[in-house]
């Protein structure tokens, strides 16, 4: 399979400091090269396997599945890749909706750019969900994803002694809604939106799902 040699974000990233604590040594020499090339063919629209993977990268497919031994662990290495800096957010802020707002400015455009890596990501999600209904996925581990749980969650973590447990949970559930790459497949896919139009809807979205959530809290 043809991969272009261009550099991906991830390997930009890595190459300023601003990515992931860069490993030594052969193995993870190789384990870079294959993170890199199904980041290049994730960003190009595919979904890759692991063998596609070691062949784009010229490695043996024995070696390849020592790193990943399942598409799904090497897809969830390349999201987290291209999450990069979004993992390691936090705020400084009091006040949630500030803070569900720093959220979103910070995370969205590292987002869009890796756009079609997660895409892809999501297709495999899809992809299993279907053969799971057809009976045909077999020992195949699931493709799970949990950090924007953990993002939103952290964000609104002043809201946790106002709200009741259960509208906390609701108001995390319904802004899950309005961040991630399901917010561009909506507003840039299907109602045409550009970067910044679509980044003032989530920012609206959020700003008005907060508030409600606080007037509907106990006094």
């Amino acid at each position: 399979m043809d991969v272009s040699r261009q550099q991906s974000p991830a390997s930009e990233d890595a190459e300023r400091g601003s990515g992931p604590a860069v490993e030594r040594g052969p193995r993870a020499r190789t384990k870079r090269l294959m993170l890199e090339t199904a980041t290049r063919l994730m960003q190009a629209g595919v979904t890759p396997s692991v063998s596609e993977v070691a062949e784009a990268a010229e490695v043996s497919r024995a070696t390849a599945y020592r790193y990943f031994p399942s598409q799904t662990a090497l897809v969830h290495a390349v999201v987290d890749e291209g999450l990069g800096p979004i993992l390691e957010w936090r705020s400084d802020s009091s006040d949630a909706e500030r803070r569900v707002a720093e959220l979103i400015d910070s995370a969205m455009p590292r987002i869009e750019a890796f756009e079609a890596t997660f895409k892809a990501a999501l297709k495999l999600s899809l992809d299993q969900w279907g053969r799971g209904q057809a009976g045909t996925l077999g020992g195949e581990p699931p493709f799970t994803r949990g950090h924007r749980m953990d993002l939103l969650e952290d964000a609104l973590a002043p809201l946790r002694g106002e709200l009741p447990p259960r509208e906390f949970e609701r108001l995390a559930q319904a802004l899950s809604l309005i961040f991630g790459v399901e917010l561009l497949i909506v507003l840039k896919d299907i109602w045409g939106l550009d970067s910044g139009k679509t980044l003032a809807v989530a920012r609206w979205a959020a700003s008005a799902l907060v508030r409600q959530a606080r007037l509907r809290a106990p006094s």
